[in-house]
């Protein structure tokens, strides 16, 4: 049953995004770009918790969609950017050329502009969502992106290149980096429904306990699996000087930690009095994946 959940969601937001960058848009080596970048690939866990939260939470999966979209184009544009020679100037992403290398560095800067404009212009668009419900996703979508969220997670992460960082500072980079957008993702796809407070505080902590686990789980696979496996360049971490969990704590203790941070996700879904099953899954798979 969960696979076929899974299944049915990778289709449905992948033929969603298929749309979202469609001809509507023009005939540009821009959108060419920007297409070759959200299709050609990839996990799609934020969608896939947008979507789990608002099950959770008693909505459909027709109120989520918007917010599914919108969070996965926003991490289409986070990762071409993360990619460039100015951040990280990795060649390899999902196993093919970076879109910087496929296309051009300019090109490659615009299609991730594009593409975070196209997130917040998706999400604010009429559908059964009432006004204050996408103004809250909106806000929470800028939120989770901007001087207190990814940006800035990205920002300090660039900073500590080749610089000893404690195991506490660390862990507040990547709650930025990487664990503010996939919150983001578990709230906005509460916002469909109607969470209680203690439902909404629940999934806070649950997004927040994921995306520390998925960021561990990142970077023990960086030192732990091929390049082929990754689709990325394995050991990157390490050329660029960055200090990971297993750099600081070792292999082992990386992945008992993230193991710790999943049960404190599934111990706050089981505060919420609904069916959190594809929650937890998707909490468990932030650390059983293998890419």
């Amino acid at each position: 049953m969960d696979q076929d959940w899974l299944d049915h969601i990778r289709i449905r937001i992948d033929a969603a995004l298929d749309h979202a960058l469609g001809t509507h848009l023009g005939d540009s080596k821009l959108l060419e770009a920007a297409r070759y970048s959200v299709l050609r690939g990839g996990k799609r866990l934020r969608p896939a918790l947008v979507y789990a939260a608002a099950e959770a939470v008693g909505a459909s999966q027709d109120s989520a969609d918007a917010a599914a979209i919108s969070v996965e184009l926003l991490h289409a544009y986070s990762l071409i950017h993360d990619d460039l020679p100015a951040m990280d100037d990795d060649a390899l992403r999902r196993g093919q050329p970076t879109t910087h290398i496929a296309f051009d560095e300019a090109t490659a800067i615009l299609a991730g502009d594009a593409l975070q404009a196209l997130a917040f212009s998706i999400l604010g668009q009429d559908d059964s969502r009432t006004d204050a419900h996408r103004v809250k996703q909106l806000r929470l979508l800028g939120d989770a992106v901007g001087f207190q969220g990814m940006a800035l997670g990205q920002a300090i992460d660039l900073e500590s290149e080749g610089k000893a960082v404690s195991l506490d500072a660390l862990k507040a980079m990547h709650a930025k980096k990487t664990g503010a957008l996939i919150t983001a993702s578990l709230l906005m796809g509460a916002v469909c429904g109607e969470p209680s407070d203690t439902d909404w505080d629940a999934l806070t902590e649950a997004g927040e306990a994921i995306g520390l686990a998925f960021q561990i789980q990142d970077d023990i696979l960086d030192e732990t699996v091929s390049t082929e496996t990754l689709g990325k360049t394995q050991g990157r971490d390490q050329m660029l000087g960055k200090s990971t969990f297993p750099s600081l704590v070792g292999i082992e203790a990386s992945g008992q930690e993230a193991s710790a941070l999943v049960e404190i996700a599934l111990n706050a879904l089981a505060r919420i009095d609904k069916d959190t099953t594809m929650l937890e899954t998707l909490a468990r798979l932030s650390v059983e994946r293998t890419n």
